[in-house]
């Protein structure tokens, strides 16, 4: 019997190495999207996050992986992108204060080169893994920033006004932590290979103690399960 040549539909995902990116990703790849990833150096304090983001596009087998320069570290303004200490110690019991982790228009920034490249490449689909409630307060990964962005992308585009519209998927926006871990587990993801921490040493080696750390491993424990990467505790 002939096999049926089906043509898959792509799409463009942000992907930092960290855990929500990469389930995103494998999100995608399940949904019979043909990846295009798409991640920053962008002036940030550790790069192993792109290492990370490397074998994992290469593991799904993107189409493309691309990794663009922004010297994010020119504005500051975050303790990701200067010398500024990385607070260490405790998760925050509230989202009302912005955290000095956050990068200014992040998640904006990346998104519009997202979107001109999707355009370019005629894609309609752009996958980012943010999340609205184990996540550090930052005001770009709310459910209305998404919704004001998409609108803005089907505005501001020769595709989004001429063609069909710009899709920005979030598959994580309503998942706790542990429920993200668990949708990758059955995925398959590999979890071993992914980098959260906003200060690892020099050999990659989690610090264990910042909040992408606490907020991850919390996320390991909450799900019943071991986390897999190496922490210097």
């Amino acid at each position: 019997m002939q096999k049926e040549n089906k043509i898959k539909r792509r799409g463009v995902v942000l992907l930092s190495g960290g855990v929500d990116s990469t389930t995103t990703l494998a999100i995608a790849a399940r949904k019979g999207f043909a990846v295009y990833a798409l991640s920053f150096r962008y002036g940030q304090r550790n790069t192993h996050e792109l290492k990370a983001a490397s074998a994992l596009a290469k593991s799904y087998s993107a189409e493309k992986h691309l990794i663009i320069d922004i010297n994010l570290s020119e504005i500051g303004g975050s303790a990701l992108t200067t010398h500024t200490p990385v607070p260490k110690g405790g998760l925050k019991k509230s989202h009302s204060e912005i955290p000095i982790t956050y990068v200014p228009a992040r998640n904006t920034i990346f998104l519009s080169f997202a979107l001109a490249w999707a355009e370019v490449l005629n894609v309609m689909d752009i996958f980012i893994g943010v999340n609205a409630l184990d996540y550090s307060g930052y005001p770009d990964c709310r459910p209305e920033y998404i919704e004001a962005f998409e609108k803005m992308a089907n505005l501001a585009t020769r595709s989004g006004v001429e063609g069909e519209k710009f899709t920005i998927q979030t598959p994580l926006m309503n998942l706790t932590k542990s429920q993200i871990i668990q949708k990758g587990i059955e995925l398959g993801v590999d979890y071993s290979m992914t980098s959260s921490c906003y200060d690892p040493d020099s050999n990659g080696i989690s610090c264990g103690q910042c909040e992408s750390c606490l907020i991850r491993k919390k996320g390991f424990k909450d799900a019943g399960l071991k986390d897999p990467i190496m922490y210097k505790e």
